[in-house]
């Protein structure tokens, strides 16, 4: 058995090497610019992840702006809290397509016009170099189902503001919009209660 003072000093030498990978890394990482953050896959949390680096970003009192494709006729906990706080502290605006899922309404025309008012307001926010973070909650979906034109959309995100930052979400992001992305994430389902029958629960999923 090895003896305390051993492991204690094994321990020291692999966070020295590790130190020495980290401070390395941070070395290179000599750009200052806005990235495009990518969540997608089939597992919980891309919203989440979002929503919380607006909330990141409001912290440092930057201007945000969220626009939700998809969401919009159900009640959001997140804009519940975020739309309480003051906005000359936090100033965020929050924008929803304002239907509800498309599998409920199953009005393509309705639901193009609604994605269309919507990526008008993200399209402002996309060109104003006041708003440090855009994030374009399940746009994925708005792109998928040709409510949005896919090249006004990658020249939008690519012609912004150089210091600022654009969130995507939505499951199945086709190839076009990982590589536009600067950071990409996959989130992947292991397992869900709603496989298992159970609800989806107020204040957890939404």
């Amino acid at each position: 058995m090895s003896r305390p003072e051993d492991r204690a000093e094994r321990h020291k030498k692999r966070m020295q090497v590790r130190k020495e990978i980290v401070d390395a890394g941070v070395a290179k990482a000599l750009e200052e610019r806005g990235v495009v953050v990518l969540y997608t896959g089939d597992g919980k949390g891309k919203t989440t992840a979002a929503v919380g680096t607006a909330a990141r970003a409001l912290g440092y009192g930057y201007r945000v702006v969220v626009a939700q494709f998809i969401k919009g006729a159900w009640e959001c906990g997140e804009k519940n809290l975020l739309g309480r706080l003051p906005p000359e502290q936090f100033p965020l605006q929050w924008h929803e397509m304002g239907t509800d899922f498309t599998w409920e309404t199953q009005d393509f025309e309705a639901d193009r016009a609604a994605a269309r008012a919507l990526w008008d307001r993200a399209l402002a926010a996309l060109r104003d170099d006041s708003v440090y973070l855009v994030v374009l909650d399940e746009l994925t979906y708005a792109l998928n189902y040709h409510w949005l034109d896919r090249d006004e959309v990658l020249e939008a995100l690519s012609q912004r503001p150089p210091g600022q930052s654009v969130v995507i979400t939505g499951r199945g992001a086709r190839q076009y919009l990982k590589d536009a992305a600067d950071t990409v994430t996959e989130m992947r389902a292991l397992k869900h209660a709603f496989d298992d029958g159970i609800a989806a629960r107020k204040g957890v999923e939404w």
